[in-house]
């Protein structure tokens, strides 16, 4: 699960290392607990490096979080270094970045109203759903309060590999650090993923494009629920990010951790997604009021060739294949304002339908087509 900039693209996650948080005070911060950024001229020495720990070959649901960092408890929590974190936030020459802690519990649930939600990755042999296989998945699952849109109650959690039955890819390798040796023998448990499926209202991956039908075509059950797109489905650009890309997201929200394993990645997207918004909202609120919305891919079929730049500049995309331009849209009235301004900019005086394809949170992300119809502009 990774992205360059604002649109989806390959995978490109560098090797895996875990370092457990101490819980003590210690008399010098670890590099691998707290990161400050430094303006240049006060730069000393080269980058930190993080220990690595080795790899479990499989996780179980009820051990998926056992290697991840803890939080230290008691009423002298804080630690010296924590302290030191605390003081050299105030200046504003530095900022300073947390090692994500995950949340394994986000307290009790009251009889409030709630939606169940799925916060799902994968990690894959390669790019195409087609001929490569999934060789790691990492789901949580988690209730959201309806009103408030902050997560409630335990977290159930899901992590598995799954041998693809050939040999990783040595880059592969390199970017997840998962190797043959990890994924010898082990396979996903159907049961326990349908368990957890069948429950959900909503499954949400950042990058669902990607994620949705590597899960289809391995677990047929994941076809029938709502999903959502963490990084399509927020205007993350509207909220101020530079990058829609997830470790930025965290960063911005003063956390780091070692990305590009499936588990961490569901931790740090549902405390992305758990985070408040411009509006207030969070944004497991916008991806469950979303998931009632149509979207729909408008292809500008029969388009003038001297409008190619202003089609590109809008964000248009060229279909090879198709030969025609398209564009996606989240709603009706953006669909009803891209066709007056193809009507005013494109085919001007031109008699021109253009083809739509609707596609409900059941349909989009996947490899299925939605529904087909044209439209007169």
């Amino acid at each position: 699960m990774n992205f360059f900039g604002f649109e989806p693209g390959g995978v490109d996650k560098p090797k895996k290392t875990v370092r457990p948080r101490l819980a003590k005070p210690v008399a010098a911060p670890p590099a691998a607990d707290l990161h400050i950024a430094v303006p240049v001229s006060l730069a000393v020495g080269g980058a930190p490096t993080l220990a690595e720990a080795p790899a479990e070959p499989s996780l179980k649901p009820s051990q998926a979080a056992s290697n991840l960092p803890t939080q230290p408890e008691g009423p002298h929590a804080m630690t010296e270094h924590e302290a030191m974190a605390q003081a050299l936030a105030q200046h504003p020459d530095f900022r300073v970045l947390r090692r994500m802690v995950p949340h394994n519990d986000y307290g009790a649930v009251n009889g409030q109203a709630t939606r169940r939600v799925i916060v799902l990755d994968t990690e894959t042999t390669g790019l195409d759903s087609k001929s490569e296989s999934i060789i790691e998945l990492a789901m949580l699952s988690v209730l959201v309060d309806a009103v408030t849109g902050a997560p409630v109650g335990p977290v159930s959690i899901y992590e598995s590999f799954e041998d693809p039955g050939k040999p990783i890819p040595p880059q592969i390798t390199e970017i997840t650090g998962i190797d043959d040796s990890m994924v010898q023998g082990q396979r996903i448990d159907d049961a326990a993923v349908n368990a957890l499926v069948q429950a959900a209202d909503l499954v949400v991956a950042h990058n669902a494009g990607f994620d949705r039908p590597f899960v289809e075509a391995r677990f047929p059950v994941f076809a029938g629920k709502a999903w959502g797109c963490s990084f399509q489905g927020i205007d993350w650009k509207k909220e101020g990010s530079g990058s829609a890309k997830l470790e930025f997201l965290a960063s911005e929200r003063g956390w780091f951790y070692d990305a590009h394993r499936a588990q961490v990645d569901c931790h740090a997207l549902l405390q992305v997604l758990s985070s408040p918004l411009t509006n207030g909202q969070t944004g497991l609120t916008c991806l469950l009021a979303g998931a009632g919305q149509t979207r729909y891919k408008l292809r500008a079929t029969g388009a003038p060739f001297e409008t190619k730049d202003k089609l590109k500049a809008r964000g248009y995309r060229w279909d090879g294949e198709a030969r025609v331009w398209w564009c996606s849209l989240a709603s009706d009235t953006a669909l009803d304002a891209e066709c007056a301004w193809l009507r005013a900019e494109v085919y001007g005086s031109r008699s021109a339908r253009v083809q739509l394809e609707a596609l409900d949170s059941f349909v989009q992300f996947s490899s299925r087509s939605g529904k087909m119809s044209e439209r007169t502009v």
